[in-house]
C-alpha cells in the first residue's frame, strides 16, 4: 500500500511538474514559420493569429523581427488575469512591422483589435490599416509599450467602449490619415464611449490629419484620462506638411467636448509638450469636465499654445500651474485656478530664456530604453528667471523650487542647503558604478534617488537610517542607458540636495 501511495504521489508530482512546463512554454511566430509547427523556437508558427488562438494567462508570445503581411484584423478576445497577464512581444532586439496596407478602407479592418483584458503588447509596430492600427474595445488593465503606429487610414490607437485601465506607454502615432475628409484620424483617441483610467506615458503624436489625441465623448460622461510626459506637434497636416482641410482639426491635445456640449471628460496633463500644431496646443473644445496641467508647454501652434474658456460643469475645476507659453497666445478662463504661469506677473518669457528653439530632434529616434530622444528644444537655459519659479505640484525637480514647463532645468548644479553640503559623485561623467559623497549635518532616513531628465523616478540608489557627518555611498547605474540624470538626496523625507550626473555607456 504504502508503495502504491509514494507512487500516486510521485506521479502527481511529475504530472504537476510537466503541466508547470507546458504552462510557461512560450509560443514563437516568424515571417518564415508555418502554421502546423508547433510554435517552439526551432519550429514557429507564422501567424500572430495562431499563436493567440493557443496562449493561455500567464503566456508570451514572441513574434521574431520582419514584415508581416496582414489583410485581417488580429482579433485578440481572450483574458490573462492581475498575476497572470499575457504578453505579445517583439523578440528582443528585433522589429516586428504588421504591414495592414492590404485591408480596403474603413469598416472593421482594424489592425489588432483587442477585447480581452491583462495584455502586455511591446515593440509591435502597425502600418496600412484600412481603419485603426489598433483599438481597445472594451478590454481593460492591458499595456501598449513601445509600438508605433503610422499611415493608418483612421486614427492610430483608440480606445473606447468602456475599455479602463490601460497604459499606453512609450508609443508613437503618426502620419495616420483617413480620406476622402481627413476629419478623424488622430494618434491617439481615448473616446466616445470609454471608459475611466487611461493612462498615456512617454508618447508621440505628429502628422496625424486631425488630433494628437482627442478626448471626445459620445455615449458616456465624466470619465479620466491623463497624460504624462508626452509630446503632441504638427497635427493637422498630412504627411508631406500639406492642409488637408478644414476638416483636419489639427490640436495637439483636444481635451474633450461632445455633440450637446455637456458632456465631461476629467483630462490630466504633467510634463507635456505641444508645438506647431495647426489649431492649438492644449485645446478644451467644449468639454465640462474637470482639467488639470501641470508644468505643460506651448509653443507656435497657430491658433493658439492653450485655449481654456468655457464654464465648466458645477463642481468641475481647471487647475494650471507652471505652464510655459512661449508666444503669449494662452487663453484661460477667470474661473481657473492659476499659479506661476509664464503669462502671469511678473515673467517675460522671451526666447532667450530657452536653450534651443530646433524642434528637429523631437522628430527623432527613441532612446535604447524606448523612452523619448534626449533633446535641448524647449529647456530652460541658465540664468532663466522661468528656472526654480514654480509650485510644487507633486512633481520630482532639481532646486529649491519646481521650474516652469515639460522639461526640469539641469542648470542648477548642487543646491545650497544648510543640512548638506561638499556634495561630489565621481566619476562624473559616470559609467556604471561610482560614489557619491556629502555632508549631513543632522542624521535620519536619507534616500538617494535617480530620475530622468523629465524628472521621471528611475530608481532607489540608496536608502538608509545615516547619522550626521560624511557620507560615501556606492551607486550602481548598470542597468541604466547612457544620459543625464538627476540624483536626489532626501532626509527624513524632505528634499536636501539635487545634483546632476552624466551616464557615459
Amino acid at each position: 500500500m504504502k508503495k502504491i501511495l509514494l507512487f500516486s504521489f510521485w506521479f502527481l508530482v511529475s504530472m504537476l511538474s510537466l503541466s508547470i512546463n507546458v504552462y510557461s512554454q512560450p509560443y514563437y511566430v516568424a515571417a518564415d514559420g508555418d502554421d502546423n509547427n508547433t510554435g517552439t523556437e526551432a519550429k514557429p508558427f507564422a501567424s500572430i493569429d495562431k499563436a493567440v488562438s493557443l496562449v493561455a494567462p500567464g503566456q508570451t508570445i514572441y513574434v521574431r523581427g520582419g514584415t508581416y503581411n496582414q489583410e485581417t484584423t488580429i482579433s485578440i478576445s481572450k483574458s490573462g488575469s492581475n498575476d497572470a497577464m499575457i504578453s505579445l512581444l517583439a523578440y528582443p532586439g528585433e522589429k516586428v512591422i504588421l504591414d495592414c496596407s492590404g485591408q480596403s478602407l474603413g469598416g472593421s479592418n482594424r489592425g489588432i483589435i483587442l477585447t480581452g483584458n491583462y495584455w502586455h503588447i511591446k515593440g509591435i509596430n502597425i502600418t496600412g490599416a484600412g481603419d485603426n492600427g489598433m483599438k481597445i474595445e472594451g478590454g481593460s488593465n492591458n499595456v501598449i509599450e513601445n509600438c508605433a503606429f503610422y499611415r493608418n487610414r483612421d486614427t492610430g490607437l483608440q480606445i473606447d467602449k468602456g475599455a479602463s485601465n490601460n497604459t499606453i506607454k512609450n508609443c508613437d502615432s503618426y502620419y495616420n490619415a483617413d480620406p476622402p475628409d481627413y476629419g478623424d484620424a488622430d494618434g491617439y483617441a481615448a473616446k466616445l464611449d470609454v471608459g475611466s483610467g487611461n493612462y498615456f506615458y512617454g508618447c508621440r503624436a505628429w502628422k496625424n490629419c486631425d488630433d494628437g489625441w482627442d478626448g471626445y465623448l459620445r455615449g458616456t460622461d465624466d470619465v479620466s484620462t491623463m497624460a504624462e510626459n508626452c509630446w503632441a506637434f504638427e497635427n493637422g497636416y498630412l504627411e508631406d506638411g500639406t492642409d488637408p482641410g478644414p476638416q483636419a482639426n489639427g490640436n495637439g491635445f483636444k481635451m474633450g467636448g461632445s455633440d450637446d456640449k455637456t458632456l465631461k471628460h476629467n483630462y490630466t496633463l504633467k510634463n507635456c509638450l505641444a508645438f506647431k500644431n495647426k489649431a492649438k496646443g492644449f485645446d478644451q473644445n467644449n468639454n465640462k469636465g474637470s482639467m488639470i496641467l501641470y508644468n505643460c508647454t506651448g509653443h507656435n501652434n497657430l491658433v493658439a499654445d492653450f485655449r481654456i474658456t468655457q464654464d465648466l460643469a458645477s463642481g468641475k475645476v481647471l487647475i494650471v500651474k507652471n505652464c510655459i507659453d512661449l508666444g503669449m497666445t494662452a487663453e484661460i478662463g477667470a474661473f481657473a485656478e492659476q499659479e506661476t504661469n509664464s503669462w502671469l506677473a511678473p515673467f517675460e518669457v522671451t526666447d532667450d530664456d530657452f536653450v534651443s528653439l530646433d524642434d528637429s530632434a523631437a522628430y527623432g529616434p527613441r532612446q535604447a530604453d524606448g523612452s523619448l530622444p534626449v533633446i535641448s528644444y524647449m529647456h530652460l537655459t541658465a540664468g532663466s528667471d522661468l528656472i526654480d519659479a514654480g509650485v510644487d505640484v507633486g512633481l520630482p525637480y532639481a532646486g529649491n523650487a519646481p521650474d516652469l514647463g515639460c522639461f526640469e532645468s539641469s542648470y542648477t548644479g548642487v543646491i545650497q542647503n544648510p543640512l548638506t553640503e561638499n556634495i561630489h559623485c565621481y566619476p562624473n561623467p559616470i559609467g556604471d558604478k561610482g560614489y557619491l559623497e556629502f555632508t549631513l549635518a543632522a542624521g535620519g532616513d536619507c534616500k538617494v534617488g535617480l530620475y530622468d531628465i523629465s524628472g521621471r523616478f528611475i530608481k532607489l540608489l540608496s536608502d538608509q537610517n545615516l547619522q550626521p557627518g560624511t557620507q560615501k555611498i556606492s551607486i550602481d547605474l548598470s542597468d541604466v542607458q547612457k544620459g543625464i540624470y538627476f540624483v536626489n538626496i532626501a532626509l527624513n523625507n524632505s528634499v536636501l540636495n539635487v545634483i546632476k550626473l552624466t551616464k557615459t555607456r
